[in-house]
């Protein structure tokens, strides 16, 4: 049982909820760009949180499936087709032997993930099957790869379960990030500050699974930029010498030595990753511990209390 990788998007592999415990060793957590999506996806198709699905970014994907299988794909900037029969994002559906799955990419996000039931069940490093290519564990898919499926006998009987449109992250094209102010706020004045929650900002195309660099006011220092190094963490956002903002992504560097001016708080991060380089404007809001907390129990809360059978998504195709 397995998926085939017929075309290979930009950035395209195998990602579960991360490698957690060896940071101190200079291996991040590694895990999926949009950790809701990715949840979603993983949730309608039964599969336990750590089974492992595919993540897709930034441009066109298609596989071809040789089994009978349960399938879901979440995210944003992809529309979903069978056979070129377009299907419903968000909601869990079943395939054939021989199916072609397409993830096409459109505007409005940069992420999508692939979902099946009983996971993917590629080569497992230190206890995760997330690709981190940078330190040889797995590698971005090509054409022709086969990706392992795991037996189930959850498949046509669950299709049709969904995730309604209120219990998703709030993408949208100009989103408005919280985040909580970081351990060097004494470096950066109050003027800085009013700066940094009054002016956009844009996505650069030098992004990737490590970090999005970010476009637009220059945020200057205090005292200069440099520190002694310290532990990195994911959303958390630097500010180099030359004052451009950088947002540490999954795959980020385990230890850095630039200020730290604030962290994006986990429910929007989402939101942030799906926002579209040259094209997004992204303003940031201050939030507390506190609220933060609050945002992500209601997200996770949602996979619990959110699922239909909405057999007019496909009506209305």
């Amino acid at each position: 049982m397995k998926l085939i990788v017929e075309e290979a998007a930009l950035w395209m592999s195998v990602q579960d909820r991360g490698r957690y415990g060896y940071q101190r060793f200079g291996l991040p957590e590694s895990g999926p760009m949009d950790w809701w999506a990715f949840s979603a996806a993983s949730w309608l198709v039964g599969n336990q949180p750590m089974q492992a699905g595919l993540e897709c970014g930034f441009s066109t994907a298609s596989l071809i499936v040789d089994c009978e299988t349960l399938m879901a794909v979440c995210g944003a900037g992809y529309h979903l087709s069978v056979n070129g029969r377009t299907l419903p994002m968000w909601m869990s559906f079943s395939v054939r032997k021989g199916d072609q799955v397409r993830l096409q990419k459109v505007a409005g996000g940069n992420w999508a993930y692939l979902a099946v039931a009983g996971g993917i069940q590629s080569e497992t490093w230190l206890g995760s099957r997330s690709t981190y290519s940078r330190a040889g564990l797995g590698a971005n898919l090509a054409i022709g790869d086969h990706l392992p499926l795991k037996y189930t006998t959850q498949h046509t009987h669950s299709a049709g379960r969904s995730m309604p449109t209120h219990a998703r992250p709030h993408y949208q094209r100009d989103p408005l990030i919280g985040v909580i102010p970081g351990p060097h706020q004494e470096r950066f004045s109050a003027e800085i500050f009013d700066l940094f929650w009054a002016e956009s900002y844009r996505v650069s195309t030098r992004s990737d699974r490590m970090g999005y660099r970010l476009t637009g006011a220059r945020l200057n220092h205090r005292t200069g930029p440099d520190l002694v190094s310290q532990g990195m963490m994911i959303g958390q956002i630097q500010i180099p010498g030359d004052g451009q903002p950088i947002v540490m992504m999954p795959d980020h560097p385990t230890t850095g030595g630039y200020t730290s001016i604030a962290v994006v708080s986990r429910a929007d991060r989402p939101l942030l990753v799906q926002a579209e380089p040259g094209l997004s404007n992204i303003n940031f809001r201050p939030v507390s511990i506190a609220e933060a907390q609050e945002s992500y129990a209601a997200a996770v809360a949602g996979f619990q209390n959110h699922s239909d059978n909405e057999e007019d998504l496909w009506l209305h195709l």
